[in-house]
């Protein structure tokens, strides 16, 4: 798997209130020529129009991203808003139905065993291991020839993507700033697939304006207090909140008396995926919040720069006196980045660093943070 990075900007069309650790969910757009191409393949009428209503009847409100005249809206834009034909990967049930509107009988006798429990291992490679589209599926199967209202049902629908808030309200007012993780992979048959909203963010030109639909979310992260120390873990883009906190600490600092913030940062090279270098490196430089002069500090693991391999974990024992000495004076701790291993190492090395300078029950300690909500935790895959 490849990543980028990018930094992205928004200008809201109107003022918007936000907190550092909200998230911001945006409704990606959809390539136009992959929209085309399902509704040419599906035999539908672009120019037609539907109407939509809600679950109980009535029609969506003017206030809906899918608002039209009475409720109705074009076909085009339906499919392009809510139904992801480019991107997400259709369930076994799809297969099933396809079946039965198969006319060519050799398609008909695959898609039954694909839908079948013999067949399972088989779909498992075909649909999901390569991340096989919608359309790419229906392509694969040119005598099917679904009624739009099953093509409606079976489609996933196009979902929201939800990222970190990496801006602090005080210092970029009526600005979202994010940090997008650019993600392509190549499947086993070696065909690139792209991630769907993070590609299409990064091919938005800045010199144009662009309408994107987004909605500020409450992140699983809560605004901490300036008098509070700040103990941070966030490897990769999971230091994206914690810029948000940084800014922000900063910017309280300026102006009354706060409190430090320790912070672990990991990447795989310094001269490749070391997110936001400056800024960082500012702050821990002469009274800057993360400075050792006022009871902070900023530890970077690099895990591929050396032939073994390092990560926040490493930094956080290497540094045990300082993070139990934040610990005794009341810190809260914040995790954010990968949901495979991180969050379970990051946590184990803590109880360690408790166990050693506390004599601590350090699963019972962490706990009581937990429940004080000074522990807090947020991922994704």
């Amino acid at each position: 798997m490849r990543r980028g990075c990018k930094i992205v900007s928004f200008l809201p069309c109107q003022a918007i209130s936000y907190q550092v650790g909200d998230a911001l969910e945006i409704l990606p757009s959809q390539n136009p020529s992959a929209v085309n191409a399902f509704i040419e393949r599906c035999n539908l009428d672009p120019d037609s129009y539907i109407t939509i209503r809600a679950k109980g009847g009535d029609e969506v409100s003017n206030g809906s991203l899918l608002n039209g005249s009475m409720g109705r809206i074009k076909l085009s834009t339906f499919v392009a808003l809510t139904m992801d034909v480019a991107s997400g990967s259709p369930r076994r049930y799809f297969f099933e139905i396809m079946s039965h509107f198969a006319t060519a009988e050799h398609e008909k006798e695959r898609l039954q065993y694909f839908a079948s429990p013999e067949g399972r291992d088989d779909l498992y490679q075909y649909n999901q291991k390569e991340s096989r589209t919608v359309l790419e599926v229906l392509e694969d199967f040119p005598s099917v020839h679904m009624p739009f209202e099953w093509l409606v049902q079976l489609t996933p629908p196009l979902k929201k993507r939800a990222f970190s808030i990496s801006s602090s309200p005080l210092v970029h007012p009526n600005q979202i700033h994010l940090t997008v993780s650019i993600v392509s992979w190549l499947t086993p048959f070696k065909r690139t697939r792209q991630g769907l909203c993070s590609t299409w963010l990064a091919g938005l030109s800045p010199n144009e304006e662009n309408l994107i639909p987004c909605w500020v979310h409450k992140g699983s992260l809560p605004p901490p207090k300036p008098s509070i120390p700040l103990l941070l873990i966030g490897p990769g883009t999971g230091c994206a909140p914690f810029r948000a906190f940084v800014e922000e600490r900063a910017a309280q600092s300026a102006r009354e008396s706060t409190a430090p913030i320790l912070f672990f940062f990991g990447c795989r090279n310094e001269d490749n995926d070391f997110l936001y270098k400056d800024f960082w490196l500012k702050h821990a430089q002469d009274k800057g919040v993360l400075s050792l002069k006022e009871g902070g500090g900023f530890f970077v693991a690099f895990s591929r720069d050396q032939p073994q391999k390092v990560y926040v974990q490493h930094k956080i024992k290497e540094q045990s006196a300082r993070v139990w000495n934040m610990l005794c004076s009341g810190a809260a701790i914040y995790v954010a980045g990968s949901s495979t291993k991180m969050p379970a190492d990051v946590t184990a090395a803590l109880e360690e660093v408790v166990r050693q300078k506390g004599g601590e029950a350090a699963s019972g300690w962490l706990r009581k943070l937990e429940r004080a909500g000074k522990f807090n935790i947020e991922t994704w895959s």
